[in-house]
């Protein structure tokens, strides 16, 4: 039973993060849509909504998560669900930006209702086992994946075969996740009212969380960068630059899914691959072996968006994928490191939320140096700013190793 109600609470997150996906996707093909039609909307709007739920995120994650600690995930997880399926049907039913804005508001508040409560059972449930705690976190990174990938693919086809009545489908897939996450979940305990407070204190003081705090606020910062609306809209509007990706795909927007489902089978096989080897490898080690990776991604992309030769961009294509799978084990270490110094104690819930808080934060930016960046430079002001926040995350990882290291000659 215990197997069995991981599966569930996992696949259930696989199928919020498929709606999450598939409702962002919709988004940037709905605006460009607008766009292309005359409507005054540009790369700024659609960055900024990315912000606009990252935002509401933001603001709810850490009290989410220090209600997971006051009571039991189960509940929170459901109706952070059930809120997601409301606002992507609300982003469906008009064409107005203020409307636009609540709805993707809404929804980041869906999603901080389930992120941190959901790595808080995630946590409790694998206490006392690093192994399994080290897979579950790869499975929980894959079905990030799932909803990059099937969410992109999804919302492909649903607006190629329902146009706007594709954002009711979507909130569909919201309402089959908040059933799976409430049977799987069945079971999960809370710590109180009180020492869920005392927990965020004991969070917050925490030397390990705050030296990997600046770490992964420019990683999720990469992640706004690319997965926002910003992409999906330089991908799919009419191209103005000689930049080969910038409206590789305006005369067959549907295909954006077909893209992001190859990206995410490519850094899917990665993660598979690093939850078998995260148990034997410091943790700390494999952040800055994915750092680097993604050093040398952002100059294969780079090539890739400037090559003339279709056989020159097949071979960059290739050793990019390759690079991508060893970048994608930074998350699943990073979860791993936190579950591990937090434990399943109170406090972990108020720990995943400012975790979330920070993958909000970074998100936010991402969103807003994609607008600003995207609107200068297309898809290579995307690689400028993952090459910038690469190279800061290097510097605080080194920061970290060595008061890890402080830490085990102390206890020497």
């Amino acid at each position: 039973m215990h197997a069995l109600n991981l599966s569930l609470v996992l696949i259930g997150n696989s199928l919020q993060r498929i709606a999450a996906g598939a409702s962002g996707v919709l988004v940037g093909l709905y605006l460009a849509q607008l766009a292309n039609r005359g409507s005054a909307i540009g790369a700024g709007l659609a960055g900024i909504l990315g912000a606009v739920s990252f935002g509401a995120e933001l603001v709810t994650a850490t009290p989410m998560g220090i209600a997971s600690d006051a009571i039991a995930p189960r509940g929170l997880m459901t109706a952070g669900s059930v809120l997601g399926a409301g606002a992507t049907q609300l982003f469906g039913m008009t064409g107005l930006v203020s409307i636009f804005f609540i709805s993707r508001g809404l929804e980041g508040i869906g999603a901080a209702a389930v992120a941190p409560p959901l790595l808080a059972h995630l946590t409790d449930v694998t206490d006392h086992k690093p192994d399994l705690r080290a897979k579950v976190m790869s499975y929980f990174e894959l079905s990030l994946l799932a909803g990059l990938a099937l969410g992109g693919l999804v919302a492909g086809q649903l607006w190629r075969w329902l146009g706007t009545d594709a954002f009711g489908a979507v909130a569909l897939v919201y309402v089959m996740s908040a059933a799976l996450l409430y049977a799987g979940a069945a079971g999960g305990r809370s710590h109180g009212r009180e020492q869920a407070i005392g927990g965020l204190w004991r969070a917050l003081h925490h030397q390990s969380l705050q030296r990997l705090a600046p770490v992964w606020l420019c990683v999720n910062t990469v992640v706004g960068l690319w997965l926002g609306p910003t992409l999906i809209f330089l991908l799919t509007r009419n191209s103005q630059t000689n930049q080969f990706l910038d409206g590789v795909l305006v005369d067959h927007p549907e295909r954006v899914g077909w893209v992001l489902l190859g990206y995410s089978i490519v850094f899917g096989i990665g993660v598979t691959a690093w939850s078998f080897l995260l148990p034997r490898i410091s943790l700390e080690r494999v952040l800055r072996i994915t750092l680097v990776a993604m050093l040398i991604v952002c100059g294969e992309f780079f090539l890739l968006n400037h090559i003339g030769s279709a056989a020159a961009r097949w071979i960059v294509g290739i050793i990019t994928a390759i690079t991508v799978m060893v970048e994608s084990g930074f998350t699943p270490a990073a979860l791993a490191l936190l579950a591990g110094v937090i434990g399943a104690q109170s406090g972990r819930g108020a720990a995943m939320g400012i975790y979330s808080v920070l993958l909000s934060v970074g998100a936010i930016l991402g969103s807003l140096i994609a607008a600003v960046l995207g609107k200068r430079f297309a898809v290579d002001g995307l690689i400028y700013g993952t090459l910038a926040m690469a190279v800061i995350a290097l510097l605080f990882v080194q920061r970290l190793e060595s008061g890890t290291e402080s830490a085990a000659a102390q206890n020497v």
